[in-house]
């Protein structure tokens, strides 16, 4: 056996994964693997004295299996907090290394999705082992393992078909990754093997297939073939040997395990299949695979990128014959086994009774897989691993990753898209809704989302000169005079028949919309939109009094604050600004306190959307009471908001009390979008650097740098998603998300432009490389 000792004697390895007694092949996976370490340590016992486990369960009550010392604490798959609190001990204890199993079905949320705060919140370098790798995944796991590699100091898999789609799926750079095979035991077949005495055995030619049951396995397939086996061989034997699947069991008992023995009574070939119904050690397991003749793996489809115990078969010098499924056609190549196609039992019949006829045949498989599994026996394995461990410890610099977080670097933003808001918008307006990236008609329009996609597209235009851009503009600008009632106020919701579905819209959507004409007025260079707006938001002048709640106030007051800055001489409407602040100013004066700096009792949505609106005010009348309100109110929605490094604005599920539980979920883009607009605000009335990297952390939501770790911008489509759940992502792409994304986009880059023209002079160009 060989021992490589490259890895520092005092160097401590911390493991996520299941973890045995739990019957899981991960669990079996990453015990081996930890002695496999410890093999190449003999000095240090078996298992490394000081590496621990952080063990999954699939139990509510952490007691339910009697883990061994090495596990130090347990995740309950679906309770978010422990995974927090599994890193922060991480964090805390003495590992160097931290080595993550990964399959989607043992972490909690959508695809195992939970798994990723723990990740982020990692301050040691990350191994990450990929025992399933898919071709095509869904939008939730590919952004999970792009995630996980993003984190990882190295990706290790188990075979070149996996390597193949993590560069060509997941677009993770090849020098990431690594290829280590499956470890099989380091095991012999004894002389005198007990498992002949068996009665399923005894005298018998026996075909093998082992491992946890389900129908996925296509064990039908072989029971289809005995027939032919049989007439021919009459001494086979089919033996299955494990236990059923627990999540099978859960779901629907053992109807497979029966099926199977209804079909063999069918065939007359009862008497020649045998269920062992046990989950056996390593050292048992060698004594079946040798006492078998032919060991058949007959999964139904190819997309298996690892096998264990395919691995394992190889690894004790059986005879295989399988199916070809991604990691069989790679780990059987050179004759080292013979594959016959999916669900063909005729196939498999022809090569089982060739294999029987010729004993010589046979037995050169055997030789070439056993010769071909001694560089798999795990602790070879596991010296790769401490190869890798190694790298990644001298690699990793904590200061290296800090400065990463927090420099603010354009180069990581996607590049600017309209493709999915051309998708939603036709020659009425932007639809609001969308079911994943399509366009959702049944739900018509709205007045909110053309207002914000006719400030959308004026910033896009005004960047790029774009000509989509451009041609957008009367579209929205044409909605919102079409939603305009005849006394000056405005409709909301318009069906895709384009019939009104209300006679009066919202405030909010009253204010949005006046945001929008002001912003046209403001900025607009063509003179032929400004007057169309400038009509539109004269008629809307008389409702601004009727204006009741906060929101629709502060929307308003944007709007009027760009207004102003193509009239600024206009008195009317620098009072009308002033009187529709005083309300805000109001609502704080009576509710906060020294640990409550808000306007309401409450924190609810769009909540950044109150102290932008001061910042405007303030910045037109030059009101320093105005000025202080916006500043403090700004700080206690940051302290409570980015006080994790990233943003966790306040979710839609049950709002923010005070002395209440903070709402996680749901999350929404529009809150986001408004802590960006609010801190370029800042910037723009203070120049502190402090703003513009905020702006960016927030910004940093849509890229993933959010609770869940999961990216809501959409690179496939160009869209945003609509939120973050508890479970993961909301995969619908409507207007609202999508817009608040793109405006948020082109306010950073508006942003990094007024920064570097700001500090030219200094040469200090904070935040830009």
């Amino acid at each position: 056996m060989t021992r490589i000792n490259v890895l520092p004697k005092n160097m401590k390895l911390a493991y996520i994964s299941t973890y045995p007694p739990r019957e899981c092949g991960i669990a079996t996976f990453n015990q081996n693997l930890m002695r496999a370490i410890g093999a190449n340590f003999p000095e240090r016992g078996n298992l490394l004295r000081g590496d621990f486990i952080i063990a999954l369960t699939d139990s509510e009550n952490v007691h339910e299996y009697e883990y061994p010392e090495e596990v130090k604490y347990i995740i309950r798959q679906n309770h978010q907090k422990d995974y927090i609190r599994a890193a922060n001990y991480i964090n805390t204890s003495n590992a160097d290394t931290c080595i993550l199993e990964h399959e989607f079905g043992i972490y909690g949320g959508e695809s195992g999705i939970y798994i990723l705060p723990l990740l982020n919140r990692l301050e040691k370098p990350l191994i990450s082992i990929l025992h399933t790798v898919l071709k095509d995944p869904s939008y939730v796991q590919r952004v999970i393992i792009r995630e996980i590699a993003e984190q990882s100091a190295k990706i290790i898999v188990m075979s070149k078909r996996a390597l193949e789609f993590l560069t060509s799926v997941y677009d993770i750079p090849v020098e990431k990754i690594q290829i280590i095979e499956h470890g099989v035991p380091d095991l012999e077949a004894p002389e005198d093997n007990p498992i002949l005495n068996l009665t399923p055995f005894k005298n018998r030619r026996v075909l093998l297939t082992f491992g946890l049951i389900s129908r996925n396995k296509g064990l039908e397939t072989v029971v289809r073939a005995l027939p032919r086996i049989v007439k021919k061989h009459p001494d086979v034997m089919y033996v299955v040997l494990g236990n059923t699947h627990p999540g099978v069991i859960k779901n629907s008992g053992e109807e497979y395990r029966d099926h199977l023995k209804t079909l063999a009574n069918q065939l007359g070939v009862f008497q020649n299949l045998c269920f062992i119904n046990k989950f056996v050690t390593e050292e048992e397991l060698i004594q079946y695979l040798s006492a078998a003749e032919i060991y058949v793996t007959p999964y139904l489809n190819e997309a298996q990128i690892t096998s264990g115990t395919l691995s394992y078969a190889v690894g004790a010098g059986s005879a295989v014959v399988s199916t070809p499924y991604w990691h069989a056609t790679e780990l059987l190549a050179n004759n080292r086994g013979r594959l016959f196609d999916f669900k063909n039992a005729d196939a498999l019949a022809d090569i089982t009774i060739e294999l029987l006829d010729q004993e010589r045949v046979l037995n050169e498989l055997k030789e070439n897989a056993y010769e071909y599994g001694l560089h798999l026996r795990w602790p070879v394995v596991g010296a790769e691993f401490i190869k890798v461990a190694q790298e990644a410890c001298f690699e990793h610099d904590f200061r290296d990753k800090i400065l990463k977080n927090s420099i603010v670097d354009p180069e990581i933003m996607p590049k600017f898209s309209l493709t999915h808001v051309l998708r939603l918008t036709d020659d009425t307006g932007i639809v609001q809704h969308a079911k994943y990236g399509i366009p959702n008609l049944k739900e018509g329009y709205c007045l909110d989302d053309n207002s914000r996609a006719l400030i959308m597209a004026l910033m896009a235009y005004k960047r790029s000169n774009s000509k989509e851009a451009f041609e957008l503009l009367p579209i929205y600008l044409s909605y919102i005079h079409y939603m305009q009632t005849d006394d000056g106020n405005f409709r909301n919701f318009l069906s895709f028949n384009r019939e009104y579905l209300d006679e009066v819209g919202s405030e909010d959507s009253f204010g949005r919309t006046i945001w929008s004409l002001g912003y046209l007025i403001g900025y607009a260079s063509s003179n032929s939109y400004r007057e169309f707006a400038t009509e539109i938001f004269q008629r809307s002048f008389p409702h601004f009094s009727n204006l009741k709640y906060l929101r629709g106030m502060a929307n308003t007051i944007i709007g009027i604050s760009m207004y102003l800055q193509l009239h600024p001489t206009d008195e009317g409407m620098i009072n009308e600004l002033m009187r529709l602040t005083d309300p805000l100013i109001d609502a704080y004066e009576k509710t906060h306190s020294d640990d409550w700096e808000w306007f309401e009792e409450s924190m609810t949505y769009d909540n950044a959307i109150l102290p932008l609106a001061l910042l405007h005010s303030c910045h037109v009348t030059g009101n320093e009471r105005v000025r202080e309100i916006a500043l403090k109110t700004m700080n206690f929605l940051d302290n409570l908001t980015l006080s994790n490094g990233y943003l966790s604005p306040v979710g839609n599920d049950g709002w923010y009390y005070r002395g209440g539980k903070f709402p996680t979920f749901d999350q929404q883009a529009i809150e986001t979008m408004a802590m960006v607009l609010m801190h370029f605000q800042a910037y723009q009335l203070f120049r502190k650097p402090e703003h513009i990297e905020k702006m960016f952390l927030c910004y940093k939501w849509f890229l993933g740098e959010n609770t869940l770790r999961a990216p809501l911008y959409d690179h496939e489509t160009k869209g945003c998603c609509d939120g973050l759940l508890p479970t993961g992502i909301n995969r619908n792409q409507g207007a609202e998300s999508t817009l608040a994304y793109l405006i948020s986009h082109l306010t950073v880059l508006q942003a990094f432009e007024l920064e570097y023209e700001y500090n030219k002079v200094s040469k200090k160009l904070v935040g830009i490389r």
